[in-house]
């Protein structure tokens, strides 16, 4: 079993739904609602990195996500879309939650997006539904431009009998769109 099985089998996306929810519990919750809109920075988000196949590298890919100004409690509203060497693309929306430092320089962030799969020339994943989940951890300057380290893994949580996995370790620049919130 891999080093990072416990990203790959849906355990990082569970602890990014925890932390998430106890997050809103203590301070979402008590004051404006749980879920409440609340206004979030916005980010351009554009990532490159490998692409692994069970364990091997298959090739490399192009990531696009745009986090949007809108969150629900402790969920930010991101869509995404990447491309691959290989002709396989993907395509999704879902949210996304950054936990900062004291400092608000590092951070740690979770998402969780359903989405559509093509595979073009790759290993096909079970069916054309997708979940991509990541963590990344990053710094941001003072002028609200981050980079990051992520993990992202993509399977259909056994929607479909056959769910292998995909996986893209990535290098990822963000940002700001608009006015920088402090």
């Amino acid at each position: 079993m891999s080093d990072l099985a416990f990203i790959t089998d849906g355990t990082a996306a569970a602890v990014g739904l925890v932390l998430a929810l106890f997050n809103m519990g203590t301070n979402h919750c008590p004051n404006d609602g749980c879920l409440a809109h609340n206004d979030r920075q916005a980010y351009h988000n554009l990532s490159a990195g490998e692409v692994t196949f069970q364990e091997q590298g298959v090739g490399s890919e192009i990531y696009y996500r745009r986090d949007t100004r809108h969150g629900f409690g402790p969920f930010q509203i991101t869509w995404g879309a990447s491309v691959t060497d290989e002709g396989g693309a993907w395509i999704g929306i879902g949210s996304v939650g950054a936990y900062h430092t004291p400092n608000d320089r590092w951070f740690l962030e979770f998402h969780s997006m359903p989405g559509l799969y093509m595979k073009g020339g790759e290993n096909g994943l079970g069916g054309p539904i997708e979940f991509r989940s990541g963590i990344a951890v990053g710094y941001q300057a003072r002028n609200g431009v981050r980079a990051s380290l992520s993990f992202d893994h993509r399977s259909n949580s056994g929607i479909y009998s056959n769910n292998p996995g995909l996986e893209t370790v990535q290098f990822r620049v963000s940002v700001p769109v608009g006015k920088t919130f402090k």
